[in-house]
């Protein structure tokens, strides 16, 4: 299949290309299409492990201090829980923005160290965020996943197999060095994946960096200094920007109050909240409570 027929089946799921962003379960377990008629305002979410292929137009991301722009053909790695502030940026009714996003599953990451092999293990310079042109094996063995929409009685049997096989593709590339770290229990983005896991399991409770360090088996000093390398940001910023999230999500969706709202994601003051909810989403709170009342 090549691109342009797989663009044009997209569109064809999705149905709506000329609004904002639309997306569209598969069928298949975790695999969704994404269609886009315009440009998106940046949008502060948290992303899960996952690959994300663009068949048409670009988005923008921010992570910490990286900004980094991927258009069609780019395929975006997550090998971690990580806060992003993106967009889409390249978008329109005639040529929509496309895309396609499979979650990660650890578990069968690490099932293929077997096949990948020790020596192919690097602890050199891997983002826990990064993008990559797509490979045309990774490109068919997505593009024949999404074959098995209109073939829903082969999913059961041939999606597994697929996915296995984008797995792999994806730790042979060369933006899925963080996933390849991943391989190893004892590796740095190994023990980072499980502090984050235990920030993410009580985030509204006080963080001690100590406490974290040594689930990562890391002196604190290391522990930071990893942390860092794979997420961008410090313990304590990451577990303010799970916080914002989270809070945004009770106000747009759950109907809190304001104050509600900082008390269940783990602010004493509702002052304090406002203020850094102000500055992550460049409006205060009450405004995404208002217009999820409306």
């Amino acid at each position: 299949m090549s691109n342009g027929q797989l663009i044009d089946r997209v569109c064809a799921l999705v149905g709506d290309t000329g609004s904002d962003i639309q997306a569209r379960a598969t069928g298949i377990a975790g695999f969704t299409a994404f269609v886009s008629g315009r440009p998106t305002p940046l949008e502060a979410t948290l992303y899960h492990p996952l690959l994300c292929l663009i068949l048409q137009g670009s988005k923008e991301a921010l992570v910490g201090g990286r900004r980094l722009l991927y258009g069609a053909g780019d395929s975006l790695v997550v090998s971690h829980d990580v806060p992003v502030v993106a967009r889409v940026t390249e978008a329109s009714s005639r040529r929509p923005y496309v895309g396609l996003v499979l979650n990660l599953d650890l578990v069968e990451i690490r099932g293929l160290y077997d096949e990948v092999g020790e020596a192919t293990i690097e602890e050199g310079r891997a983002r826990a965020f990064d993008v990559g042109e797509t490979e045309e094996r990774l490109f068919e063995a997505v593009a024949r996943l999404f074959d098995l929409v209109d073939r829903p009685h082969e999913i059961p049997v041939m999606a597994p197999l697929i996915r296995r096989e984008v797995h792999f593709r994806l730790l042979l590339a060369r933006h899925g060095a963080m996933l390849r770290q991943l391989l190893r229990h004892d590796s740095h983005a190994s023990r980072i994946a499980r502090a984050i896991a235990r920030i993410r399991s009580d985030y509204a409770a006080p963080i001690a960096v100590a406490e974290l360090a040594g689930i990562a088996g890391m002196s604190p000093s290391s522990f930071h200094e990893h942390f860092k390398a794979v997420t961008a940001t410090t313990p304590l910023q990451y577990q303010k920007e799970l916080r914002l999230i989270e809070a945004r999500r009770l106000l747009a969706e759950c109907g809190h109050s304001v104050s509600a709202a900082a008390f269940a994601v783990g602010y004493e003051s509702p002052t304090q909240f406002s203020r850094e909810y102000s500055r992550k989403f460049g409006a205060p709170p009450r405004r995404d409570m208002v217009a999820a009342a409306g």
